[in-house]
């Protein structure tokens, strides 16, 4: 399982940047010729702000004419920054919380870099999602049967829906202890052998300092949660992000929402797996179909 990166693993090197007495004609010639969506601006070897297509496209729609303006009349002044030891994370709720999709990288009060939603994505997919879809969660009838072959007395889960299928606004939450059995079971089913997760001594001089869980064993609680649904529950796709690491015999957490119908039976999913401490450790988002239980079950 990953560990959060640093921002400087992935910003962008070197930042385009304009002075903010240069026309904003020159600022549209250079985003059009050069391919891109923003040009920091910089006065004196420090960032005074950032100047966007969107920036320009409103003041040409404001004012028509933009030959006697410059950058400094149409750039936005109040510029957010992230440093390049920040994990990717603390950029993403940045961009999130204030509605922007650029973030430039100052280390020292210098310019080093810049960061996007797209470079974003990369590492997290799920980045477009609406935050907070497990926080304000539609009250639905609790679903006490589990449509599943048998349960264990150590396993606990909580669905909400309707016994005849799923619906926008559904949701359940599956919690289960990572046993050091289970990873055993994993790697020997999995074919993963990683000694990370299986030799102590080895993975004591890991940047983790101890043995943990494999990432996929972690997620696939995703998929425990997801049977826990009413009705037949089939995956299309999972996207996921890696946030943070599992120890062996640590209780973990999935939550699943229903967020979107798509088309007819097809559904999108809000998922995430917390640790024992409420962390999230895992994010992304699922598509799945619903379909009946068959009258043979």
């Amino acid at each position: 399982m990953l560990v959060p990166l640093p921002v400087r693993d992935i910003m962008r090197t070197p930042v385009k940047t304009i002075s903010p007495d240069a026309p904003v004609i020159e600022a549209a010639q250079r985003l059009r010729d050069e391919d891109i969506g923003s040009l920091v601006v910089e006065d004196d070897g420090g960032c005074v702000g950032i100047i966007t297509e969107s920036d320009i496209v409103a003041v040409t729609a404001a004012e028509g004419d933009t030959r006697a303006l410059s950058v400094s009349d149409v750039m936005t002044e109040t510029l957010l920054t992230v440093t390049p030891d920040a994990d990717i994370e603390t950029a993403v709720d940045r961009l999130r919380t204030n509605n922007i999709k650029k973030l430039p990288v100052v280390e020292d009060g210098s310019l080093v870099g810049i960061v996007t939603t797209t470079d974003l994505s990369d590492y997290i997919p799920h980045l477009s999602r609406a935050r907070g879809a497990f926080d304000d969660q539609t009250q639905r009838k609790r679903f006490t049967r589990p449509d599943t072959l048998y349960e264990n007395e150590d396993w606990t889960f909580e669905s909400y829906g309707t016994a005849n299928g799923i619906d926008v606004g559904d949701h359940v939450q599956f919690s289960k202890t990572i046993s050091k059995a289970d990873v055993e079971a994993f790697a020997e089913a999995s074919g993963d052998t990683n000694r990370l997760h299986l030799d102590a001594a080895f993975a004591e001089g890991t940047r983790f300092g101890r043995r943990i869980a494999h990432g996929t064993l972690v997620s696939g609680i995703i998929s425990a949660a997801l049977a826990r649904l009413p009705g037949l529950t089939i995956y299309l796709s999972q996207e996921l992000s890696y946030q943070g690491p599992v120890d062996i015999d640590e209780e973990v957490t999935a939550h699943c929402e229903v967020v979107e119908r798509i088309k007819d039976n097809r559904f999108r999913l809000a998922t995430a797996v917390d640790d024992s401490e409420g962390n999230c450790v895992i994010e992304g988002d699922a598509v799945v179909i619903s379909d009946p239980i068959p009258d043979t079950a």
